[in-house]
């Protein structure tokens, strides 16, 4: 995946199919990576988008 592709609808989709969009923004508020790649790994999104996430997060 390149990184100008990114669609974050995607994993929000995703994270409501397992009802823990509210958590992941809270992680994504502390900068909490841990749980953030905790949770998207339990909704299923693949490494290279989580990669990109957390990438993301860092700016």
């Amino acid at each position: 995946m390149n990184e100008n592709d990114f669609e974050g609808t995607l994993v929000l989709e995703k994270l409501a199919e397992i009802g823990k969009i509210e958590v992941f923004w809270e992680a994504i508020d502390a900068d909490d990576f841990t749980k953030a790649r905790a949770l998207m790994k339990r909704a299923g999104i693949d490494a290279q988008t989580i990669a990109v996430v957390l990438k993301k997060m860092v700016r």
